[in-house]
């Protein structure tokens, strides 16, 4: 299966983005940037052996930005034709001459344009039929309520597989765009005991479906982690080790990316304020960016303004390194992007030591002894401005 899947080609495209620019450069812009972007997918979900929902979505869009010098005008459409592209960039032109000038807005500098494009290998759609994604599913949501006859009910089980081909372009000459592939498992069954009862779930996503855990794997642990939950009790108040199961990582990171992203910088909302070349967490871990990760989530050879996005150390040795910066985050700040327009891409926690000294989970808790497990937080107590974190856990 090949791009030829979508209602438009790559360089069809492209060719929309270079005729939405000559519009506004004939409307009097003086620079443009456009997004195009296509979508397909299909997800069916499955509950007690029972097909529930089947759905499919097939999406389309355009976005126009205009600049009138420091004034900036936006409009979007969901029809690709031609009087439509024309219509949309006329309403963004028109916005623009309204509002109010903005020293700060404008596309991202030139020079800092992404120029090679490697093959991230992000495009692997799943040639699957409702009546193969169903079977999954239901093999999903039974492994799941044979884990233990405790397990009583289920909030069902779902496969989906979605496609996705963009382009971005601007007035400084950059064109550029790529398909790409998520795919996805999961399920979430209720067990009962006495007059407990307890609900967790599991899931997998990634680029192909080859790389998927398998949907029996999926459901054996929905099905073991709501039954650990089974018997849970308030604990007395008590100073202990607290180890932080996986899937919460990403809940915890994001607390600290928000802290270090533009916005919430140049608005000086952020707990973090001046705090590049300061500790702010544990000397034994870093983060780095890596955006060329092959297959990986959040890869890109460019974010959402064209700049080139670069590897990076955002935390070394607990020490900040860099921020998250769009273009216009980057001169309220005095400074230049980091490539997040967008958000940030593929964040990856090391021990500073290397993986010799990472522990596996059941090594953690051994090391640990006495202590509280986290399985689930709850509530989203995060004082942005002060660094304030009161949160319930599970």
């Amino acid at each position: 299966m090949s791009e030829s899947r979508f209602s438009y080609p790559l360089e069809q495209l492209q060719d929309m983005s270079a005729r939405v620019l000559k519009l506004a450069k004939a409307a009097g812009a003086s620079a443009a940037e456009t997004d195009i972007s296509l979508g397909i997918g299909q997800n069916v979900s499955v509950r007690l052996g029972e097909t529930e929902t089947i759905e499919y979505n097939r999406d389309k869009g355009v976005s126009v930005s205009v600049y009138f010098g420091q004034q900036r005008g936006h409009a979007s459409t969901s029809d690709l034709s031609e009087q439509a592209l024309a219509d949309t960039v006329a309403a963004a032109c028109n916005i623009a001459r309204y509002t109010a000038k903005d020293p700060y807005c404008g596309l991202a500098d030139a020079n800092l344009m992404a120029t090679e494009f490697p093959d991230l290998d992000l495009y692997h759609p799943w040639d699957i039929s409702v009546e193969e994604a169903i079977e999954l599913a239901k093999r999903c949501e039974a492994a799941a309520r044979a884990v233990d006859p405790r397990i009583s009910n289920s909030e069902g089980a779902s496969v989906s597989n979605s496609e996705s081909l963009s382009v971005y372009a601007n007035s400084h000459g950059f064109c550029a765009g790529y398909p790409t592939s998520r795919h996805g498992i999961s399920a979430s069954v209720i067990a009962e005991e006495g007059q407990s009862m307890q609900r967790d779930y599991w899931y997998t996503t990634a680029r192909a479906a080859t790389d998927l855990e398998s949907p029996e794997h999926v459901g054996q642990m929905a099905g073991e982690r709501t039954v650990r939950r089974l018997g849970c009790r308030k604990l007395k108040t008590a100073q202990v080790p607290v180890l932080f199961e996986a899937p919460l990582a990403a809940g915890l990171i994001s607390s600290l990316v928000g802290a270090v992203s533009g916005g919430n910088l140049y608005r000086k909302s952020s707990f973090l304020l001046d705090s590049l070349g300061k500790p702010v967490i544990s000397p034994i871990v870093d983060i780095e960016e890596q955006p060329h990760l092959s297959k990986g989530l959040a890869s890109s050879a460019f974010d959402a303004e064209g700049v080139a996005t670069k590897p990076r150390m955002l935390i070394e040795q607990g020490v900040l390194q860099g921020y998250l910066l769009s273009s216009y985050s980057a001169r309220k700040l005095g400074m230049s992007s980091t490539g997040n327009a967008g958000g940030n891409h593929n964040l990856i926690v090391r021990h500073v030591q290397g993986a010799a000294h990472q522990q596996s989970f059941e090594q953690l808790l051994k090391t640990m002894g006495s202590g509280l497990l986290v399985t689930e937080l709850l509530g989203q107590g995060l004082n942005m401005v002060t660094g304030d974190y009161s949160r319930g856990a599970a």
